[in-house]
């Protein structure tokens, strides 16, 4: 059992740091060759584009870290920097994200679940920081476990946009992920949080 929680925080971390660093692969290759996809938002939304692609992926990588239970108890004041920083990375990435949702070229399906996504990723977060401020920490737990099921999405959506795209094409498979990408993984975080108290323990460890 120990070996296989300490797999999955491995798994975790890794595809987090993953998806991170290829997130960035436009500062080598530049927006029109490794996003030829969304490129247009590079022209329409510039700033909106680059603080999401720039931005996302600091949340991401700082994800892990927010759950490292050592650094938790050990540095709490890293902790709250930490936290700080994936805060602000998700203001201005989730801003960002709403914005390129209102002028994607994917249809209104697609923009409506990048836009939910968008909306419930700042507010989660943005409550969660609060909670922390107000001294609620169990609460504030809570709400940024559904942070991190949200901020997960940028790993969901890569995993399942490959198989997507294969099997029901570029258009069908983007509408699609806009909501496959974020709904699981919240579904999930309800799932673990309404779970009994006891058996969630290492959520509030």
């Amino acid at each position: 059992m120990v070996y296989m929680l300490r797999f999955r925080a491995f798994l975790v971390w890794i595809l987090c740091f993953g998806v991170a660093l290829a997130s960035w692969r436009f500062l080598a290759l530049g927006v029109e060759l490794s996003m030829e996809f969304v490129a247009y938002h590079a022209i329409e939304r510039r700033l909106a584009f680059f603080a999401h692609i720039t931005l996302a992926p600091v949340a991401l990588m700082l994800l892990p870290f927010q759950f490292w239970k050592g650094l938790r108890s050990r540095r709490p004041q890293v902790h709250r920097w930490i936290g700080r920083a994936y805060g602000l990375s998700i203001l201005l990435a989730g801003v960002g994200s709403i914005l390129m949702a209102f002028g994607t070229t994917a249809g209104p399906v697609a923009a409506w679940g990048f836009g939910i996504l968008g909306v419930l990723w700042l507010g989660s977060t943005g409550y969660g920081i609060w909670l922390a401020r107000q001294g609620r920490i169990a609460e504030h737990r809570r709400w940024m476990f559904r942070s991190a099921a949200l901020t997960f999405a940028a790993v969901t959506l890569r995993l399942y946009l490959p198989l997507l795209f294969a099997t029901l094409g570029e258009e069908a498979g983007y509408t699609l992920v806009a909501w496959l990408c974020w709904v699981p993984n919240l579904a999930f975080a309800e799932w673990y949080l309404r779970r009994p108290l006891r058996q969630s323990a290492a959520l509030a460890a």
